[in-house]
């Protein structure tokens, strides 16, 4: 659940940075979150969430 809630907000700054920057116009924008939001509900949502499940923890596993 933290992994997932730090995913959405760090998206989230991104996405509000690209489009304040002027590179990611509203409209896209709204697109782009309505996907997500239908995306999330769809029988890939597991698939997805197991694949960044699996980054994070090859991330968490690297010691510097």
């Amino acid at each position: 659940m933290a992994i997932s809630l730090s995913v959405v907000l760090l998206l989230a700054i991104i996405l509000v940075v690209l489009v304040r920057g002027g590179s990611l116009r509203p409209g896209p924008a709204v697109v782009a979150v309505l996907f997500g939001f239908f995306l999330a509900s769809t029988g890939m949502a597991d698939d997805i969430q197991n694949f960044l499940d699996s980054i994070a923890q090859s991330i968490n596993s690297i010691r510097f």
